[in-house]
């Protein structure tokens, strides 16, 4: 009974031996167990890698003056972390015992991550270059954009091409294959060129950028959130995004209030006739006075600020106001007429006048002779009947 416990225990044992040491693919439990802890020391040391790689760099840029290099750092902080992984993967292909096609395919693996690192940082470089240009006024942000967008795309398929080339992967039956292949969908697809050629024409012209606060008249009003190859997203004032297609901001008459030089404020006041000519003249100097020396509204040079009597009208005596501001955003630019209308007020009452409203009066004649006490000895008798309307006024 003992031997055959032995006998049984030898032949697991043996079974156990020949198991771990083919394990997998010819490859020991041994050497993948410590392929592991190489990936995971990999893993580990990233960290570390990047973070006196990254202090290392920042030492020698510290003195500069540019924030591009800064960023640049940022943007390598990623493709740096795949040093350690691809180093770990180089040992591994070294230490485990493969031959033929693994050893290949291992060794092709650690050129195609050397590759993608590579890549990945001139990708990731892309950013702070253009930013460079952008701060510069070379470029205009929207351009940038563009440009940033299509070098990723360049920098990306060079790196692709030469990825596949090294798995032995021919290119250029691929290549003539997506040319026959772009035949086909440009045939199929002259909408997608035509929003194409139309976001490079709204770029070129610079009718707008991100940022713009555009208007089609009865179509859109919003602000640009960003231009893209096909369409442009502009997110309304009920921040509802609204994706419109390029050909159709590139077709039509665009406002582009981003790049208003003044913000102009022409109302019309509606004085009552009672108001004298003394008043009238004191009113408009006080607004004029006001318009001229606040700081919330400031001087064109092409126009004046003025309050002037402009129009007896039916039912008002009309002064006209007319000043300028900053380009300034829809919320300032609401409370700086807030408070022009207050001190409007403050002056218009100050001086002993009142706003006029449109009223009508209706005379209706009286053929009824029961009751002629009741009304005027000419046999009329004078009923009002008055209503209200906004006054005339106009914001740009």
């Amino acid at each position: 009974m003992f031997i055959q416990l032995k006998l049984i225990m030898e032949g697991f044992i043996e079974i156990f031996t020949n198991v771990w040491e083919e394990g997998f693919l010819g490859i020991g439990i041994t050497e993948i167990i410590v392929s592991m802890l190489i990936f995971i020391a990999g893993a580990i040391s990233r960290a570390f890698f990047v973070g006196r790689v990254l202090n290392w760099l920042e030492k020698l840029t510290a003195h500069t003056d540019s924030e591009v290099d800064d960023v640049l750092l940022e943007s390598l902080k990623k493709p740096l972390g795949y040093i350690p992984m691809t180093v770990a993967l180089y040992f591994i292909a070294v230490y485990l015992p493969l031959s033929g096609m693994a050893d290949i395919f291992a060794t092709n693996l650690v050129k195609a991550m050397i590759a993608f690192t590579i890549f990945s940082a001139l990708s990731n470089s892309i950013a702070p270059i253009f930013q460079a240009f952008t701060s510069s006024a070379v470029l205009t942000k929207s351009m940038t954009m563009w440009l940033e967008r299509a070098a990723r795309i360049i920098i990306w398929i060079i790196g692709l091409g030469i990825i596949l080339d090294i798995f032995g992967i021919q290119i250029g039956p691929l290549v003539a294959g997506l040319g026959l292949f772009s035949v086909a969908v440009a045939l199929g697809a002259q909408d997608l060129f035509k929003n194409l050629i139309s976001g490079l024409l709204i770029i070129g012209e610079n009718r707008f950028q991100p940022g713009d606060r555009i208007e089609v008249p009865g179509s859109l009003h919003g602000m640009v959130e960003d231009i893209g190859f096909r369409s442009t997203l502009v997110r309304m004032f009920d921040t509802a995004p609204m994706l419109v297609p390029n050909k159709d901001l590139s077709d039509v008459k665009v406002i582009n209030h981003g790049n208003m030089q003044y913000r102009r404020i022409s109302w019309t006041l509606n004085l009552i006739y009672s108001t004298t000519q003394e008043q009238l003249a004191k009113i408009c100097d006080e607004v004029t006075t006001f318009i001229t020396t606040s700081d919330e509204f400031i001087n064109n040079p092409n126009q004046e600020s003025f309050a002037r009597t402009e129009e007896l009208a039916s039912s008002s005596i009309d002064v006209r106001v007319l000043c300028y501001t900053d380009p300034v955003g829809l919320t300032d630019f609401s409370k700086i007429k807030q408070n022009l209308i207050f001190e409007i007020i403050k002056i218009v009452r100050n001086n002993g006048s009142e706003f006029a409203y449109p009223s009508t009066s209706v005379y209706v004649e009286n053929t009824d002779p029961l009751n002629i006490e009741d009304y005027s000895t000419d046999g009329l008798k004078a009923k009002d009947i008055s209503h209200t309307s906004a006054p005339d006024k106009g914001d740009d």
